[in-house]
Parts: structure tokens; C-alpha cells; sequence
């Protein structure tokens, strides 16, 4: 009886809430009546992971920012109060390092998954582009992050950031200045970082995946075949091949969960530095206006773009080799954004493109690698060389991408999706 009464006082909570908000029908539109196709595979778990890894990065950066000084006189040292003197700051500051380097990867493997199946294409143009202004302000907050310890290679790493767009002809040097609100990185540009970093760009962050996700269910999940699961439904107008998102993937999900904390978990405890590419060595060090490190190198998410920023080394037009590498740098990133446009395949998934597509995924993914790694090593001129060619790979794919999609011949669609 008392089972049942309390069943009762259940439900009328829910009709009252339901009555001035409407919690029920979010749940059953996002989740337990949203239907995804049913041959999902393990590259769909990094678009929760992602979800994931925010959340940690939120929790852990309030944590922090309780205990952080953001001026260039207690910056460094705020950071060693909270390593050693803080309860469990040491761990909270390590789950928001690695977090970093984590939402990266997870991030480059769902950007993967899109580019592997097509998921960007009509009628998905919106939820691509809402993915990649995700990925570009994401860029930014790294990069605000990135200077608030206060150690030599933050300082300096984004000194050399900052003053790049000094060569913009004509508006450039006003605007470097205005941007680090100084003549050099200083107090006031670590200040303002930090404002942008805890508050605004974590709003438009979390504003830009929830218009993600809602774009996402309002035209429905891709799936590895590419294939449209509303074309098939049966008699209550369910799709044959669509099973409810909630429990079936939330509890796939969570396997992906369980993996990817243990490998969170074994980073942060035992690899925290990451071999000095999730902390820098020189990052140990507090930072110092008047000694420059030997090898001046982003942090390595960043890495592939400051790579083909380097690889520029010639004048052409009488435009200038640095602003010439910001033009690539930024069209590195720009070009993401026209994706679903420069794609002519009648056929989403790369299980049913012809060859020259998926030679010229290979050759993209080998450069993008490459190119994180040369943007990690002092340059040389083989180095150079090297990462010249990988820019034109990495472009080739994109550009080219209107021609050899349109040219090559594609196998069949089945019908039905598969497994």
C-alpha cells in the first residue's frame, strides 16, 4: 500500500512539473523515444566522452579558480599552493591538465568518425557546423587556459601566438597589442584570459553542444551505412531499424565509460605530465620575461596547425611568409567549416565511396599525424620540406575533394541498414 501511495506522489510530482516545464517530453524526445539506428559501432561512444570530459573540465575549473591568483605576481605560485597545500588539489589540477589533452583526443576521433561516414552531408550541414565552432572555441579556450600557470613555456608560447597577427598589414600590431591589452604578454593579458577562460567562453562552449545536440535529434543520428532509418518504419511509425536511445545506447555507453576512466585514471595517476606533453618541463618554471626557452612549441593539440603555419616560408604577391602562414593556419580550420559543400559522393559512409576517397582519408590522417609531430620538433630544413608536403596533403584532401568525389564510382546502397 505504502508501494503504492508512494507511486502516486510520484507521478503527481512529475504531472506538476510537467505542467510548467516540460521534463517529460525533453526525456522522451532525447532519449527514450529517440530512435537511433541500431548498428552503431564503437565510434559513436566519443560524442558522450566528449560530454564527459566537459563536465570534468567544468567541475575541476570552478574547483580551481577557488584557489587561483590570476596575476603575474601569484599565478605560479596560487598553482603551487594548490599542488601541495590545497586538499586533493594535486588531483583535481591533474584531472583538469590531462582533461585537456582528453578532450582533444576524444574530440579528433568523433571529428574522424564524421569525416568516416559522412556525417556531415544533408541534412546534417547544421549539426557539422555547430561541431566545428565547438572545435574552434574549444581552440580558444585551450589557448587562454594554456597561459594561466604562469610558467615559462605558457609565457612564452603565447607570446609568439600573440604576436602573429602583428602580421596583418595595416591593423595587425593594434591588434596584437589589443588582444594582450599590453605591449607584452603582462598582469593584465593573464587577467583577461582568465576571465574569458572561466566565464565566457565555457558559456558559449555549453550553448553551442546543446544546440549541437538538438540539431542532432531533430534530423536524426547518422549511422556507419549512411542510410536514412525513416525511409523503413513500421505500423506505430517507429523506424524498423531504429532502436530507443535510452536504455539501449546509454547503457552501451557506458561501457565506453568505464574503458576510457580506467585509461583517464592510470594518466592522471601515474603519467600526469604526460612525458612533458600534457605539462611542459618548462612549465616547472615560473615564467621570466628576459630568458627566452631553447624550443619555443604549443601544447601538442595545437601542434599540427603551428606546423603548417612554419611550413610557410616563402613570400608570394609581396605578402609577407608570416602573415601568408596565418592565411594557411586559418584556412587549415576555415575549410572544416565548408566540409558538407565540397563533398559530392551520392553516398554518405566510406564503406561505399571508391577508392580515391579512401586513399585520400589515409593521406589526410597521415599528414594531420605527421604534422602534429613536426610542429612538436625544432625546424630543419628536411623538416620543413617534410611538413610543406603534408600541408599540401592535408588542403589536397579538402580541395580536391569536389573532383575525385564526383569521378569515382560507388558500390550500391542496401536497402537496410547493416551490421
Amino acid at each position: 500500500m505504502e508501494e503504492c501511495n508512494k507511486a502516486k506522489a510520484e507521478k503527481g510530482v512529475m504531472r506538476w512539473i510537467d505542467d510548467r516545464f516540460p521534463a517529460t517530453r525533453m526525456w522522451q524526445n532525447h532519449l527514450s523515444r529517440y530512435y537511433a539506428p541500431k548498428n552503431f559501432n564503437f565510434w559513436y561512444c566519443f560524442g558522450s566522452l566528449a560530454l564527459l570530459v566537459l563536465v570534468n573540465q567544468i567541475l575541476t575549473g570552478i574547483w580551481l579558480a577557488m584557489s587561483f591568483n590570476p596575476s603575474a605576481e601569484g599565478a605560479f605560485a596560487s598553482i603551487e599552493y594548490i599542488m601541495r597545500d590545497v586538499e586533493w588539489g594535486w588531483l583535481i589540477r591533474h584531472m583538469h591538465t590531462t582533461g585537456a589533452s582528453a578532450f582533444f583526443i576524444v574530440v579528433y576521433l568523433h571529428m574522424f568518425r564524421g569525416l568516416l561516414y559522412g556525417s556531415y552531408k544533408a541534412p546534417r550541414e547544421l549539426v557539422w557546423i555547430f561541431g566545428m565552432s565547438i572545435y574552434l572555441v574549444l581552440m580558444a579556450e585551450a589557448f587562454m587556459g594554456y597561459l594561466l600557470p604562469w610558467g615559462q613555456m605558457s609565457y612564452w608560447g603565447a607570446q609568439v601566438i600573440t604576436s602573429l597577427f602583428s602580421a596583418i598589414p595595416g591593423l595587425g600590431p593594434d591588434l596584437a597589442q589589443w588582444i594582450r591589452g599590453d605591449y607584452l604578454i603582462s598582469g593584465i593579458t593573464l587577467n583577461r584570459f582568465f576571465a574569458l577562460h572561466v566565464i565566457a567562453l565555457p558559456i558559449v562552449i555549453l550553448a553551442l553542444v546543446v544546440l549541437h545536440i538538438i540539431a542532432l535529434h531533430e534530423v536524426g543520428s547518422n549511422n556507419p551505412d549512411g542510410i536514412d532509418i525513416q525511409q523503413h518504419k513500421g505500423g506505430a511509425g517507429v523506424p524498423l531499424d531504429g532502436i530507443p536511445f535510452h536504455p539501449y545506447y546509454t547503457v552501451k555507453d557506458l561501457v565506453g565509460v568505464a574503458i576510457f576512466l580506467f585509461v583517464f585514471c592510470v594518466v592522471v595517476f601515474y603519467f600526469p605530465e604526460g612525458s612533458g606533453y600534457f605539462i611542459e618541463k618548462s612549465n616547472f618554471e615560473p615564467a621570466n620575461p628576459l630568458q627566452t626557452p631553447d624550443h619555443i612549441a604549443p601544447v601538442w593539440y595545437f601542434t599540427p596547425f603551428y606546423a603548417i603555419l612554419r611550413a610557410i616560408t616563402f613570400s608570394v604577391f609581396g605578402l609577407e611568409a608570416k602573415f601568408l602562414g596565418i592565411m594557411f593556419m586559418g584556412g587549415a580550420i576555415a575549410v572544416l567549416f565548408v566540409l558538407p559543400w565540397l563533398d559530392r559522393s551520392p553516398v554518405r559512409s566510406m564503406r561505399y565511396k571508391g577508392w580515391m576517397s579512401k586513399a585520400m582519408l589515409l593521406l589526410f590522417v597521415v599528414s594531420f599525424v605527421l604534422l602534429g609531430i613536426l610542429g612538436v620538433l625544432p625546424s630543419t630544413a628536411g623538416r620543413t620540406m617534410l611538413a610543406q608536403v603534408c600541408t599540401f596533403v592535408y588542403f589536397a584532401f579538402f580541395l580536391l575533394m569536389p573532383i575525385y568525389t564526383k569521378l569515382e564510382k560507388t558500390k550500391p546502397l542496401p536497402s537496410r541498414v547493416t551490421g
